[in-house]
């Protein structure tokens, strides 16, 4: 009797959309499956597994490998399953005497061609070659293997073909190459890099990265596509050759940028053999980027600090001692300078790099223990301008809409981010989808890689000068209100009109077009026009920004200009659309849901609504100042003002990410206590009192949230090598002064985070479990795992509001004596300030931080390719080694700021934003000369560096962790 199947629809397979069903009977059983479905995606949902080596799930069929053959009733021939598509009353044999004859005489010829190593091959136990070698029965091998003699003659082979052991993560193993495409359809439908191809034909075929060059000197990003997708041990992981395979996993979630990608930490015992992109990672989807993918060997490396030192001064030698002295220590300080000085002469620094739940209990510790609204995170000088923004004019702070979102946008604007360097996996499947035919306008100073890569070219780049995002964007709004282009209906049903209206007749006004503005912006009026018509058309168009947006003086102003463009051209509110900042750090989002800032509590509610604070109050015990308290600008005012003198400082190096080097070193050196909790000396707690050891996200439990807003778990893998988690420290630390914390797990800290927060009410470790991932607002008004698409119906707010968008000049201007701007980034293979990827093999890509500059203007000043060259501001002055780009454009200069010795922040200023004090990072007027010599500053560093790092060795035990 025949059995009868029904198959659920793929969610994650394109081709298998359609609402057409069909049915086919496959070895005897009735099957119903979607039109357009493959014979072999129809076999696997029916249980049926028909062989393969070129086919997998994350690629377009391919059908070279001949293994997965079919007979089909009333045709002639065996095609390939993979890519025969269903047919109404079809009748499929996947296994007959001549499919299986046939089978076994294709992996004979592979095999015939391979290594005599499959015993002893690194990659036994996790190879489809033996795995299919197994399924086809196949036992004997007639052409001889490995080159083997037979009958007096060697065939030919490639089993002595030569190793490329270039990259430093894996090696490519030519002599083990089944040429089955999959490496090299990963690189182009996954990572859009097309890095690989074949080079030869028939026999002579190869895997080839670019020009027959080694993997290393290649366009190739080491994002792990090939390596994943390979069925072989051609390209195999480097740690897997030296560990062997692994013996179980655990899923986790990434600890670099906001994209929040999903790993599967594969183990032996408590050590990491391999990190494997997760295929049910929603913001992933099984693809991963070299940082995440390979570069999570730091969390072993023998700078980890593993044990507490304290030290009187910050001259004198650190001193090891215990957890409880630390703690009893730390706690002593901040009790004396209370006691002497208020209640708020201290405070706190949330990290963007730990859990929500260590976050969330950092704040209260802030504001229960030390009794101030003096908390502020590093999110202050990233996008705190999107907070203030995005909640002024949509009524919350977060984007609006799923990274997989992007897939259905006709229209692109990508808006001061860099996402192919700064947000991998995001900017792989935009440019997948840019491939299939959707428009892109980029706004940007620098020419970044969007501009122009295999494939995806940005149909216009407005290449604005630095400082003129506000012109810009209302220039844009200029052509959109002018000409007919504003969506009227959207706006009147989901809009307040009497601010739109006013907003209208501001953007109409003649001295907001982009005739008006060429001259501020440098962007041709007519270059500006075609792109604002192109955003309004759509019909789905989204806006995808970055740091390049916020990190201004008036980046307050440029996300309420985004959002009122949005709203203006009905592009709020369904798939395909939206509003969506790209978060830096892996947890930015969720430092500043968890209430990091001095004016709110979690949730982005007001400390000084009584209602609110009333609520914490009755959970936590204690009376909460109504008073917000002092931004991470203005404890520096303070110290130096000698009124702010004690620090605790979690996961944050303020000193090398926050602007204006020196003031901030003056401000620690005012301080009487300063408590660093991290995982390495950083440059911040070389001015310490008080090191704690920190925690790497593989010895964490609990939740990151990601820029859409997703609440993914981390699950420790490995025991914290310092014998207590973040989260417990900071217990300790609430315990020794005074403050009661009593919690078993975090769990139970996300318990009372859900709690007291309704955006999370509904959020649970259960849920996540269960589930995956959810995305906020999650409560008794969404569906279960929460809200992937905001504003759907409504705004937050009720009806989304209009401001006027007035473009206010820098104060950071070109002058005789500071003619060029200076603009920042970052780069691929480094992390922000690069405590963790510069103790990696990354370093191999990028060992240090170079200044961009366009040939004229080095040519004009005598510079060549690698010269030294001093770069001075009304700030200071440091060196580093120049770069010609014609990437930039003449009068704008361009560096990261990985690397603490280049002093990249010595140059920038203290100008920040007028709403929320994030720094001008983005435009810093310089001058850029030949010089021989480090600037005064890196010799002062060199020096201080030297002092604090001899005095960090005495204070050390002998142990040194792990390689």
């Amino acid at each position: 009797m025949l059995k009868h199947i029904t198959i659920e629809i793929d969610r994650g397979t394109p081709a298998r959309t359609s609402s057409e069903t069909v049915e086919l009977t496959i070895d005897g059983n009735r099957v119903k499956v979607p039109k357009g479905t493959s014979l072999m995606r129809a076999a696997s949902d029916a249980g049926i597994q028909v062989p393969k080596l070129c086919a997998t799930d994350s690629l377009e069929p391919f059908g070279s490998c001949r293994l997965c053959l079919v007979e089909i009733d009333g045709r002639k021939g065996t095609p390939a399953s993979c890519t025969t598509p269903v047919e109404a009353g079809m009748v499929v044999h996947t296994q007959t005497p001549k499919l299986q004859k046939l089978r076994k005489g294709v992996m004979e010829l592979y095999i015939s061609d391979h290594p005599l190593d499959c015993l002893t091959c690194s990659a036994n136990g996790n190879c489809e070659l033996q795995d299919m070698a197994g399924v086809t029965g196949l036992r004997n091998v007639r052409y001889g293997v490995g080159g083997a003699v037979v009958d007096g003659v060697a065939g030919d082979h490639h089993c002595d073909a030569k190793q490329d052991e270039s990259n430093p993560y894996f090696t490519y193993d030519a002599s083990k190459c089944i040429v089955c495409n999959r490496c090299v359809r990963a690189c182009e439908e996954t990572q859009g890099t097309f890095a690989l191809t074949i080079s030869g034909r028939g026999f002579e075929s190869r895997v080839s990265p670019g020009q027959d060059q080694p993997f290393m000197d290649s366009e190739c990003v080491s994002c792990g596509a090939c390596v994943e997708a390979c069925p072989t041990a051609t390209l195999q992981e480097k740690s897997i050759i030296e560990l062997g395979q692994p013996e179980h996993s655990a899923i986790t979630t990434c600890a670099y940028c906001g994209v929040g990608c999903g790993f599967k930490a594969e183990m032996k015992g408590n050590t990491v053999v391999r990190m494997v992109p997760w295929k049910d990672g929603k913001a992933n989807e099984g693809h991963s980027c070299v940082k995440g993918r390979f570069a999570w060997g730091y969390a072993t490396h023998k700078d980890r600090i593993t044990k507490p030192m304290i030290r009187a001064k910050i001259t004198d030698p650190w001193r090891e001692v215990s957890w409880d002295e630390a703690i009893g220590y730390a706690a002593g300080e901040f009790k004396r300078i209370q006691a002497k000085h208020g209640k708020d002469s201290v405070g706190g620094i949330t990290s963007s790099r730990c859990t929500n739940e260590e976050v969330y209990l950092v704040q209260k510790l802030i504001r229960a223990a030390f009794g101030t609204n003096n908390v502020d995170t590093c999110a202050r000088v990233c996008h705190s301008p999107t907070g203030y923004g995005m909640g002024q004019t949509f009524g919350t702070s977060a984007g609006t809409q799923t990274f997989k979102s992007v897939e259905q946008a006709d229209v692109i604007m990508v808006i001061g981010a860099n996402p192919t360097d700064a947000h991998p996996v995001f900017a792989s499947r935009m440019k997948r989808r840019l491939r299939e035919g959707a428009k892109l306008i980029v706004v940007d100073p620098r020419r970044i890689e969007l501009v122009e890569t295999p494939h995806v070219r940005a149909d216009h780049h407005l290449a604005l000068k630095p400082g003129t995002n506000v012109a810009m964007i209302t220039a844009l709004a200029h052509v959109v209100a002018t000409e007919g282009l504003v969506n009227e209906a959207y706006v009147a049903e989901r809009c307040d009109m009497k601010s739109f209206n006013e907003w209208r007749a501001f953007v109409s006004r003649p001295e907001n077009s982009p005739e008006a503005f060429e001259a501020v912006t440098g962007v041709p009026a007519d270059e500006v026009r075609k792109a604002a018509r192109l955003f309004a058309s759509g019909p789905n168009s989204a806006i995808y920004y970055g740091l390049g947006v916020t990190e201004h003086a008036q980046g307050s102003t440029m996300v309420i200009g985004i959002a009122n463009l949005a709203m203006a051209c009905g592009m709020v509110g369904r798939e395909g659309v939206g509003v969506n900042p790209l978060r830096g750090q892996n947890n930015v989002q969720g430092s500043c849901d968890m209430g990091s800032f001095p004016h709110e509590l979690p949730g982005y509610r007001h400390i000084g609504d009584t209602t609110v604070r009333a609520q914490f109050e009755a959970h936590w015990g204690v009376e909460i100042s109504p008073e917000p308290g002092l931004r991470i600008p203005n404890m520096f005012e303070a110290a130096l003002g000698g009124s702010f003198l004690g620090l605790y400082c979690q996961g944050e190096d303020i000193v090398q990410s926050d602007p204006n080097t020196q003031h901030v070193s003056a401000a620690l050196s005012a301080m009487e206590c300063i408590v660093v909790q991290d995982i390495f000396l950083n440059e911040t707690a070389k001015y310490a009192h008080v090191l704690l050891p920190g925690s790497s996200f593989l010895e964490k439990d609990g939740t990151f949230t990601n820029a859409e807003r997703r609440i993914s778990r981390v699950r420790q893998v490995m025991p914290p090598l310092a014998g207590l988690g973040d989260w417990e420290v900071t217990m300790k630390l609430a315990n020794a002064l005074g403050y009661p914390m009593h919690y078993n797990h975090p769990e139970e800290i996300m318990q009372e985070i859900a709690e007291l927060t309704p955006s999370f009410q509904g959020v649970s470790f259960e849920k996540i479990d269960r589930l995956g991932s959810v995305q906020w607002p999650c409560n008794e008004e969404t569906e279960d795992a929460g809200t992937a698409t905001m504003h759907v119906d409504h705004f937050v707010r009720g009806k989304g509001k209009f401001f006027n968008t007035q473009y206010i000049p820098s104060d950071e201007k070109i002058t005789r004596r500071f003619p060029l701007l200076l603009t920042t980034g970052r780069i691929l293979s480094q992390y922000n300030v690069g405590a963790q990827t510069r103790r990696t093999p990354n370093n191999q890509w990028h060992d240090e931080d170079l200044l961009e500059i366009h040939p004229h203007d080095a040519l004009d000043r005598g510079v060549k390719a690698g010269d030294w060259v001093g770069i001075s501001s009304r700030a200071g002055q440091t060196v580093m080694r120049a770069q010609i780009s014609e990437r930039m454009q003449p009068g704008v200069v361009y560096t990261t700021f990985h690397f603490p010795e280049s002093g990249a922040n010595v140059i920038t200023t203290d100008s920040s934003d007028w709403a929320t004090n994030c720094p001008e990072y983005k435009v810093t007027a310089v001058q850029v000369v030949p010089v021989t010599q480090p600037s005064d500053w890196q010799k002062g560093y060199e020096a201080f560096d030297r002092q604090q790092m001899g005095l960090l060795r005495q204070g050390q035990a002998s142990e040194v962790v792990g390689k």
